[in-house]
């Protein structure tokens, strides 16, 4: 069978149900890192909040830490891929960086499950070479490449701002009395000043119309 053919192939029943095992297994990890805060759930815990068969989980993972690694991945892809949708109409680099980090420190409010698996797992995936890291990468570069920001070494540039956002996040689910449109205003105005924006193109950025998560 040629390459062409085996790409062709219709999907079966049984590779729809592997899907939706597979997905359900991933959507039960990241309500119990949301709930839990960390990953001591048992694979018995996992299996009965997916509604699966106990045995389903190794026909799909080795190990609780291949499957908690993929539904943190998983959380930063879909995310990243809302961002990407959400700012896509805006022509202006140094707008798409700011609108992103915007709706990234709303998440409590938005997506208040992706929220706490970023405050509980964050730190760690801000290296990642997918999702959320990457987007941020591409924005800080195109801006950067346009002359709206300068944003010097880009690693260190998302290494920042993975750091603020987390920073704010957590500071916003500790003081739920914390107004997070001023909040989430200054750190987005932070951000832009330390990339090289003046006071007030900074602030017209972070106080234009933003657009929804779809």
């Amino acid at each position: 069978m040629s390459s062409s053919e085996e790409t062709a192939r219709p999907v079966s029943r049984l590779d729809r149900r592997k899907a939706r095992t597979r997905a359900a297994l991933i959507a039960a990890a990241q309500r119990l890192l949301a709930e839990q805060g960390g990953t001591e759930a048992s694979i018995q815990q996992i299996t009965d909040a997916a509604d699966v068969g106990f045995g389903s989980f190794y026909n799909h993972f080795t190990s609780k830490a291949e499957l908690f690694d993929a539904a943190i991945s998983q959380a930063l892809s879909d995310h990243a891929e809302l961002l990407r949708r959400a700012t896509a109409h805006l022509d202006d680099p140094a707008e798409v960086f700011a609108a992103s980090v915007r709706l990234t420190a709303r998440l409590r409010d938005t997506h208040p499950r992706v929220s706490k698996i970023f405050l509980h797992t964050g730190l760690p995936y801000l290296t990642a070479g997918h999702g959320m890291p990457v987007h941020a990468l591409r924005d800080l570069r195109a801006a950067d490449a346009a002359g709206r920001l300068d944003i010097g070494d880009p690693e260190l540039a998302v290494a920042c701002v993975g750091g603020a956002l987390l920073g704010a996040l957590q500071l916003l689910d500790a003081r739920p009395g914390l107004d997070p449109d001023a909040a989430i205003e200054q750190v987005t105005v932070n951000l832009l000043r330390m990339f090289g924006l003046d006071a007030s193109e900074a602030r017209r950025l972070a106080t234009r119309p933003l657009p929804g998560l779809p």
